[in-house]
């Protein structure tokens, strides 16, 4: 078996790839990877984490990878093993892929701008959706009652770890071990004001202002965007919604239950209130999202199209 084939192998069994075909609306120059934010996963039970997105990128001509990510940890570590399966893609396809198209989710945004900063090499754009930059008051809220350290924070440790750990493995990926702590220290307030000054291209400099859509990071040009959402309550028949319409509260700006709108901004914001809760752009839960909303697959589509025409 030669090298290229046991290359090729490898890189399918850390990375679900999806060729393109169809139409070319979202044939892009360079391949689209999805990168999943907390309770990451690439398909459990049949259910994908990013539901019929692919498939909807695939009919327009995208080639598409989804790489498997630690349900629970920083975004430095996620970061590394994304860094890992892209090389891996890269060498399997003999010098016909180079760069990739980042579209990052929740803290798959954060994992994305780790990857483009230490790694521009491998980055063409990175796409936000959804991504809490400037943190997110829920961390606040859960490290405030249970601290680290505390009966109630190793209480809190053991059983979070433990679902992240129930998550990676039903979701075959075994050698990641979760660490919550290490995600809540980013997207709490201090956190994530460290992270934005080691990484803060991209990030506005104003409270809700919106960034550079280009940047060249080492020598490589990287284009940047974002969307998010405003609606915790978007489809009566979605589960997530009374669980959204609660922690909501804990903003003073609105916000899709998770992240605000100003914490969303990164690069070109291309909308930033969306009817969508926080976890519509992903078409969860079932494709349950708004019916008087643009729907999540054509916005994946719309933005592939926008990469495509700018030679992406």
């Amino acid at each position: 078996m030669n090298k290229l084939l046991v290359s090729a192998l490898a890189a399918a069994s850390l990375c679900t790839a999806v060729s393109a075909s169809a139409g070319t609306q979202a044939q892009t120059k360079h391949p689209i990877v999805l990168v999943p934010g907390i309770f990451a996963f690439d398909t459990i039970a049949g259910i994908d984490y990013w539901y019929k997105i692919p498939s909807a990128l695939q009919s327009e001509g995208a080639t598409v990878h989804v790489p498997k990510i630690n349900a629970f940890d920083s975004s430095a570590k996620r970061g590394e093993a994304l860094i890992a399966q892209l090389e891996q893609i890269r060498a399997a396809s003999g010098g016909s892929v180079k760069k990739f198209n980042l579209i990052g989710h929740s803290q798959g945004g954060i994992t994305s701008r780790y990857v483009m900063n230490v790694r521009p090499d491998l980055v063409a754009s990175v796409t936000t959706l959804h991504t809490p930059h400037k943190g997110s008051p829920l961390a606040d809220v859960v490290t405030g009652i249970a601290p680290s350290g505390t009966l109630q924070g190793v209480a809190f440790d053991v059983f979070a770890n433990a679902v992240g750990d129930l998550v990676n493995l039903l979701s075959n990926n075994r050698k990641s071990q979760s660490d919550i702590r290490a995600m809540l220290a980013e997207f709490n307030k201090t956190g994530a004001a460290a992270n934005n000054a080691s990484f803060p291209t991209g990030i506005p400099t104003t409270s809700c202002g919106e960034g550079p859509e280009t940047a060249s990071i080492g020598g490589n040009s990287v284009r940047m965007y974002s969307w998010s959402g405003t609606a915790p309550l978007t489809n009566v028949l979605d589960i997530s919604d009374p669980l959204f319409a609660i922690t909501s509260l804990a903003f003073s700006e609105s916000n899709d239950g998770v992240t605000g709108r100003c914490s969303s901004h990164f690069g070109k914001v291309l909308k930033d209130n969306y009817t969508m809760n926080h976890l519509d752009p992903t078409n969860q839960v079932l494709g349950l999202v708004s019916l008087f909303e643009t729907n999540p697959k054509t916005l994946y589509q719309n933005q592939a199209n926008r990469l495509k025409n700018l030679g992406l």
